[in-house]
């Protein structure tokens, strides 16, 4: 009976013992929370969706993993190898050489848990059905380089208006896939070097405010080792997480400090406009090395009024606007 005590004893103690030697092992700052401060680079090529071929599969092998993070690097070279022509009328604009791999970067790495899709509920790795409202705004929407009929300014994207936001939620991109995050014990700030988008999370038990803002209403609490940010309130203008304006939309991001140099960043988006029911996704966050660089968008764009001027000489009126109600392009604002 003593032996049996002094084992199970033995064996919390020891449990215990590992444990704690973990939690020592993950930086903390002088106020003993996880210390998320540090540039972080979220490039990944893990996708989004998970691919048909691996429907079964949740996970990928290591060997499936060295294999899928070697083409994404042989990728890198062939495209810096290859000779560059001379641009051609109809080419989408540095979609040839060395012009359409400069100053981009797809990331090499899959996530840390080494999944097979970037969303993780549902269980499929894929997204929720979306609702009869997001299908028809789909309809009506074009895709990526469709030449539309851009009547005015607010038919321009919100990319090509240098308005678009970044980091809501935090998704990789083909470039400035970098985001700084600054700690303190009441505030912690999100700075996504793409499109310059910062958000300050205030730490407090304090309800949401009332007012939308264009970046979202934010609170961050701590739940264990986790910090727990949620958004909502966006303004109508926000059209990356939902439609203009409609329903109760909200996103909840989840950072944790796995390992010191490795964040993982889990959100979930709730946005019964847009989805029959809520999704999550989470990538990884590896510490890099700075600096940030400025995304200067409106240094010298003159995109806008060119846009207009060339859809006017296209149609063959360039005094008059044509009539196309209705149709907008894939990041128009919703109207």
């Amino acid at each position: 009976m003593h032996a049996r005590h002094f084992s199970f004893a033995a064996t919390t103690a020891a449990l215990t013992l590992v444990a704690t030697s973990a939690v020592a092992q993950v930086p903390r700052t002088s106020w003993g929370t996880p210390d998320l401060n540090g540039i972080y680079d979220y490039s990944s090529v893990t996708p989004m969706q998970r691919p048909a071929d691996l429907a079964d599969q949740e996970f990928l092998t290591e060997e499936q993993a060295a294999a899928m993070e070697q083409a994404a690097i042989d990728r890198d070279t062939n495209a810096l190898n290859a000779p560059v022509r001379r641009a051609e009328a109809g080419d989408l604009a540095g979609a040839n050489g060395h012009a359409w791999q400069w100053g981009l970067e797809f990331g090499t790495k899959v996530v840390a848990d080494r999944r097979t899709s970037r969303i993780i509920d549902p269980p499929n790795g894929r997204y929720p059905e979306r609702t009869p409202s997001a299908k028809a705004d789909a309809a009506r929407r074009r895709g990526f380089g469709a030449i539309l009929p851009w009547d005015d300014y607010l038919d321009l994207g919100q990319g090509d208006r240098c308005l678009a936001l970044h980091g809501l939620p935090l998704s990789p991109l083909p470039y400035n896939n970098l985001v700084q995050l600054f700690l303190t014990e009441d505030y912690f700030a999100i700075y996504a070097e793409a499109f310059r988008t910062w958000r300050i999370a205030p730490i407090t038990d304090r309800p949401h405010g009332t007012i939308r803002q264009r970046t979202g209403d934010l609170r961050a609490e701590w739940e264990g080792d986790t910090l727990v940010v949620q958004s909502t309130l966006y303004s109508h203008q926000l059209q990356q997480l939902g439609l203009a304006g409609q329903g109760i939309r909200s996103l909840t991001e989840r950072f944790t400090l796995e390992e010191e140099g490795l964040i993982r960043y889990a959100y979930t988006v709730d946005d019964p406009t847009r989805w029959t029911a809520p999704w999550t996704a989470a990538i990884s966050l590896r510490t890099t090395e700075g600096p940030m660089f400025e995304v200067a968008c409106h240094e010298g764009n003159y995109a806008v009024p060119n846009i207009l001027r060339g859809a006017r000489a296209y149609d063959g009126t360039p005094n008059e606007a044509p009539d196309e109600p209705g149709i907008l392009c894939w990041d128009c604002e919703a109207r």
